[in-house]
């Protein structure tokens, strides 16, 4: 969560586009709902495996003038057996589109996607045990290893504010 918040604080975020990397279950799905959440947007957020893409829009993001909407598309291209699915599906269009675009599973849609802002690669740690914290009586969550690359200036700015 403080990492997607921290993300979210950056301009740069509203018209980034991101790759999410991991392993099922690795919290890539998770990580975009703090962020989606630290972006304002409001109401349920699924998952996008089954659609392929989650559109979203939020209009109290910091980030913007007071009105103005902020277009997010959740991209889930786990489910595509050739890269050609993405020119099939229409794409080009919404990632040429002004607006934040996350990408889960890019590889799946290799040679087709636009250049990206960064990537965020997330792990689990093998090494973690969970533990109980006694006062709260409730499990800890797993922990994560989260490695963000920039690739353009908004990356760049997206990896700064990680570090403010």
């Amino acid at each position: 969560m403080a990492f997607a918040q921290r993300l979210a604080s950056s301009p740069a975020i509203v018209n980034a586009t991101l790759t999410l990397h991991g392993d099922l279950g690795a919290g890539k799905t998770t990580l975009v709902r703090h962020l989606l959440r630290a972006l304002g947007v409001e109401g349920r957020i699924k998952s996008p495996t089954y659609a392929v893409v989650e559109p979203h829009q939020s209009q109290r993001c910091a980030l913007l003038p007071g009105g103005e909407l902020l277009h997010i598309w959740h991209f889930d291209f786990y489910r595509f057996t050739d890269p050609r699915e993405w020119e099939d599906a229409g794409f080009r269009e919404l990632f040429a589109a002004p607006g934040l675009k996350l990408v889960e599973w890019p590889e799946r849609a290799a040679g087709y996607l636009p250049p990206v802002d960064a990537d965020i690669h997330i792990q689990t740690d093998p090494m973690y045990t969970p533990s109980i914290d006694l006062e709260l009586d409730e499990a800890s969550p797993d922990e994560r290893s989260v490695v963000m690359n920039a690739f353009t200036p908004a990356g760049q700015q997206l990896l700064a504010a990680l570090t403010a």
